[in-house]
């Protein structure tokens, strides 16, 4: 790769990578504003080399292709962890020097100081699979960074177990919630999780016991490409650390029977009101999916929950895909408290919970593609806000059950547009020895589709 002419400047460009808003890794363009500046409206920045990232395994230098090695062999400084680094031949001339410890606020300096001397950075198989390269293309922009990857260990883990990987469901739990697991598991698919702590697989393990999936046959595959690879059934017992074990997900008799909260619990909007905790304030099981198809989940956008009770909408904006985001704000301490217990049992522990009351609560939070409103939208000002707060083809939801609130959505109607629906539920019940429809009480929802700033 060659690195741009005028290599001082960041231009912006295509090839300038753009922010990802997935929970998959976060983004870091904290470090980015803190080491550039504006310079006649265009980026500046000190780094005017491009960094090369090496993916290396367990395998080590032989296992290194040409090109991969050729690089470590030209550079003046490699930087890597201490297995990375130790796994490099003594005839290795650069300078070996240690990834800084927090590794996101250390990247700047490190890349200040040893850029200008031919930078390669070291990373365990693929760089860009939860890996430093994205971290760095992320930072400098991917005409900056050249990456030479190694096969990933979940590439290797696949290959031992004869698994296609477009058909097998993939989750890192290395400085993660181990809670991220729960939305993968559903009967009959195949999950390689990739750990870090040595109790890893013990508590995996409890994990699937507790969902009803303790049934599913676990494999640990260790040190995979190296001299003590191990493939073998997940004993529970402590482990390495370069680890990925591997679930064939079989949901149990017992818990296919219906145990609320636990067995199956699909990805799609609409799970049993069961399955979440709640105080009487959750948005019913039907009006919940109605809602969540107005506010329309979009893989990596960001949703705002207002007045969110016990985070059921939320959680269910974030179960449709791994990138997807929420904040919930809500005022009462006990329910703040139950939205983070849900969240997590949910397999969504990165919602965020703030609190306080719209609209003061808004401020200075990241902007939202889409607002559900479930508590205050009577409240002055909290609707205007959440309006402003939108972009061009943001989404506002709200519903009301009473008459008074189903007149302020008909005049919010008549104000700002959108359109209103009436949602009536019946359900099957006894009546003696007979059966009957009960109906719930009808809902109106307003859903509005910004279209003009």
């Amino acid at each position: 790769m060659v690195a741009p002419s005028n290599g001082s400047q960041w231009r912006d460009r295509p090839g300038f990578a753009p922010e990802f808003l997935g929970s998959r890794s976060p983004a870091i363009f904290s470090q980015l504003r803190h080491r550039a500046k504006r310079v006649s409206g265009r980026l500046e920045h000190v780094c005017s080399q491009t960094v090369t990232v090496v993916g290396i395994g367990a395998d080590g230098w032989p296992g290194l292709s040409p090109l991969s090695a050729s690089a470590i062999e030209r550079a003046g400084v490699i930087a890597g962890g201490p297995r990375q680094l130790a796994l490099l031949p003594e005839r290795v001339p650069g300078l070996r020097v240690p990834l800084p410890s927090p590794l996101l606020p250390g990247l700047p300096g490190l890349i200040d100081v040893h850029a200008k001397a031919g930078l390669a950075v070291l990373a365990s198989g693929d760089p860009m699979f939860y890996g430093i390269g994205s971290t760095l293309v992320r930072m400098l922009g991917a005409d900056w960074v050249q990456v030479l990857p190694h096969p990933s260990s979940v590439s290797l883990a696949a290959a031992r177990l004869g698994w296609p990987l477009d058909d097998t469901d993939v989750v890192s739990l290395v400085g993660r919630r181990l809670e991220l697991l729960h939305p993968l598991l559903q009967p009959g698919r195949r999950v390689l999780v990739l750990v870090a702590a040595p109790t890893a697989a013990a508590d995996v393990r409890s994990l699937l016991d507790a969902r009803g999936f303790g049934a599913s046959p676990v494999t640990l595959l260790a040190d995979l490409g190296g001299s003590d690879e191990v493939v073998a059934p997940a004993d529970g017992q402590p482990h390495s650390r370069l680890a990925i074990l591997a679930i064939e997900c079989r949901l149990d008799t017992s818990a296919a029977a219906g145990d609320p909260g636990h067995g199956l619990l699909p990805r799609v909007p609409g799970l049993p009101d069961a399955a979440f905790e709640h105080d009487g304030q959750l948005t019913k099981r039907e009006i919940r999916a109605l809602t969540l198809a107005a506010l329309a989940p979009v893989p990596g956008q960001m949703l705002w929950d207002v007045g969110a009770g016990s985070g059921s909408i939320g959680i269910e904006w974030m179960r449709v895909h791994p990138a997807s985001r929420a904040i919930a704000i809500e005022p009462n301490d006990t329910r703040r408290a139950r939205i983070a217990r849900n969240a997590a049992a949910l397999g969504v522990p990165g919602l965020s919970v703030v609190a306080g009351w719209a609209p003061e609560a808004l401020a200075g939070l990241p902007a939202p593609d889409a607002v559900f409103i479930g508590g205050g939208v009577a409240d002055p000002g909290v609707v205007e806000a959440c309006a402003a707060s939108l972009g061009l083809g943001g989404r506002l939801v709200a519903n009301a059950v009473t008459l008074d609130g189903q007149g302020l959505l008909a005049d919010l109607r008549q104000r700002l547009g959108g359109t209103l629906t009436r949602i009536g539920v019946e359900r099957a019940e006894a009546l003696g020895s007979r059966t009957i429809w009960r109906p719930a009480l009808p809902v109106v929802q307003w859903a509005l589709v910004k279209e003009n700033q």
